[in-house]
């Protein structure tokens, strides 16, 4: 299993990159919008990836970070998601803005993604909605800064406010309030948070 890559960028497009590592094999990787722009203006470069073999052939996706990759692992474990689907849905939203439409089950923002149906975006929220927490996506979305511990269960409606474009102090300053006034599902409490910004 081929399970990260790095070395020179042979050829870059937003779909696939072609990385020749140390031993002088060249890879050609299919890319998700995040790894695009981690490899872009760049000589050499490093992607996590994913190997896939299957009765079509073999193909390899690249991601910039583990938690990238764990996220399309997440994905592809949906019943009707494949690589490509699980490639597009990262390229149309980071890790974080997934995490967050996943936990406040908002099917309009996935299956904005094109190609993603209505059916498959609600499939994705019922399947992963208790595998997929927003802390995944708490370093994207604070851009890369280790982040202060909070509480497992407000974490998730953390990062929903910052992946909005709240700051963490404001997220849970707002969550505080939104606790006081009584919320306690995460729809409710982002719901109620949002109210009082």
């Amino acid at each position: 299993m081929i399970g990260y890559l790095k070395g020179k960028i042979l050829s870059l497009t937003p779909e696939c990159a072609l990385i020749e590592t140390s031993g002088g094999i060249g890879f050609e990787v299919l890319c998700s919008g995040s790894a695009f722009s981690s490899l872009a203006g760049k000589k050499e470069g490093e992607l996590y990836t994913y190997l896939q073999v299957s009765e079509n052939g073999t193909a390899l996706y690249g991601f910039s970070s583990t938690e990238e990759k764990n996220m399309f692992l997440k994905l592809i474990s949906v019943s009707g998601v494949g690589p490509k689907m699980g490639i597009a849905v990262l390229s149309g939203l980071s890790t974080g803005e997934l995490a967050a439409a996943i936990a406040t089950q908002d099917v309009k923002r996935l299956s904005a993604v094109k190609g993603l149906g209505k059916k498959t975006a609600e499939r994705i929220i019922l399947e992963l909605r208790e595998k997929v927490t927003l802390s995944e996506g708490q370093t994207a979305a604070s851009g890369g800064v280790s982040l202060p511990p909070v509480s497992s269960g407000d974490e998730d409606a953390v990062v929903a406010l910052m992946t909005l474009g709240f700051t963490r102090a404001e997220s849970e300053k707002a969550i505080t309030r939104a606790r006081e006034k009584g919320a306690t599902s995460i729809e409710d409490i982002i719901r109620t948070a949002l109210q009082g910004m």
